[in-house]
């Protein structure tokens, strides 16, 4: 078998764990591909993490069994941890990166460890207000770090660049109907949107089956795309057909951005490449915080939106199936409001950010690893590159 060129710049990223780490991942790894890169994607072991590399071309892709650090599980993150190192150490001493990126969450920590043993520069991305724990911890030992967010800049030690969360390509605005389409939906109907993120939440598919009876009275017309997550598929499912109104309720989806693109409004939990997505696509939105996230994010995540009035805001604890149902029909019925929402979502769009995060990798690897370009490739190409050498 033929190895790859070691001159062609090898980028490993980590970015298992959640879609939330995951999906910006890719972005950047199809960014590197699309420049004639390598990459290599540290993923976890999960469900999650297995369904959304399903379709993902051209990237070598090695799962850890890294487990996160909670409460009552320090020796099995341990030893997570230990085994997850050894073999992250093993494939880069074959394959050999010259840059690896971690996106945050518990898989970041071995693949950090092991590409800095093995002379790699190192980098981090947050695509959070509050930087999560595993990227504050692993600050120091990365060469810079990228964060999604500028209210981010003095909430973590290092070298930051504010670049914005990658997305995929295809999250690009499209037309409603063109998606609706694409999903099998009648493309002149509104489309409601409920997602939980890439593992559910079981706050919003109570709420919304909650509120699901005065909805469909009131807007008879409207469509549903139900993403529940694993749990609550059944319950879900089980109350469209009670009322037996057709939907399309799954446990994840393939095609976000069809998703995305076919909503009239969105019903959202508010992670970082979840903000970024709906930004992208300019979906509008009812954000609803996951009050359990580390540091309160989510909720600081949202208020960035919320003051563009790009997005309402609902906290979950503070708001009955009523209520819920109250405010998805004001805004369902205000479609100045809806247009206005897609306009702000004009300026938290980052299409860039993917570039802007391969950029300054090669920047500072060319500085801190000695590295020259020996070919003349178009500046949207990653570089031939080799090692300066050093005069005796």
């Amino acid at each position: 078998m033929m190895t790859a060129p070691t001159n062609i710049p090898h980028v490993a990223i980590a970015c298992g764990g959640t879609g939330g780490h995951l999906f910006p991942g890719i972005a950047v790894g199809r960014e590197v591909l699309e420049r004639g890169g390598r990459v290599t994607l540290f993923i976890s072991e999960k469900e999650v993490d297995r369904q959304a590399v399903r379709d993902v071309g051209g990237m070598e892709i090695i799962p850890l069994p890294s487990v996160g650090l909670t409460r009552g599980r320090l020796v099995g993150f341990l030893a997570g941890l230990w085994r997850s190192r050894r073999i992250a150490a093993e494939h880069l001493r074959k394959h050999p990166a010259q840059l690896v990126l971690a996106m945050g969450g518990f898989t970041s920590a071995a693949p950090i460890m092991a590409g800095r043993r093995a002379g790699a520069v190192c980098f981090l991305h947050d695509s959070n207000v509050i930087p999560g724990r595993a990227n504050r911890l692993l600050a120091r030992f990365a060469g810079e770090i990228f964060l999604g967010f500028d209210a981010a800049q003095n909430r973590i030690r290092g070298r930051v660049r504010v670049t914005g969360t990658p997305v995929r390509p295809e999250f690009r605005e499209m037309s409603p109907a063109a998606a609706r389409s694409e999903l099998g939906l009648r493309p002149d109907d509104p489309v409601l949107l409920i997602m939980g993120g890439s593992q559910g939440a079981s706050g919003i598919n109570r709420l919304l089956t909650g509120a699901l009876p005065g909805l469909v009275g009131k807007f008879p017309r409207l469509q549903f795309i139900h993403l529940t997550g694993t749990g609550d598929l059944a319950v879900v499912q089980g109350a469209y057909t009670q009322l037996g109104v057709p939907a399309l309720v799954q446990v994840f989806c393939s095609r976000m951005h069809l998703a995305l693109g076919a909503a009239t409004l969105a019903v959202s939990r508010a992670g970082g490449s979840t903000l970024a997505e709906l930004a992208a696509m300019r979906t509008p939105s009812v954000l609803i915080p996951f009050p359990s996230a580390a540091d309160n994010h989510q909720q600081l995540n949202a208020e960035v939106f919320i003051r563009q009035e790009a997005a309402a805001l609902v906290a979950q604890n503070a708001i009955s199936a009523a209520g819920f149902e109250a405010l998805l029909a004001a805004l369902l019925n205000a479609p100045q409001q809806l247009q206005s929402m897609r306009e702000r979502l004009r300026l938290l769009q980052s299409p860039a950010a993917a570039g802007r995060i391969v950029d300054a990798m090669l920047e500072v690897a060319r500085i801190e690893l000695g590295f020259r370009r020996t070919d003349s490739a178009p500046a949207n190409r990653l570089p031939v590159m080799e090692r300066r050498r050093m005069p005796a």
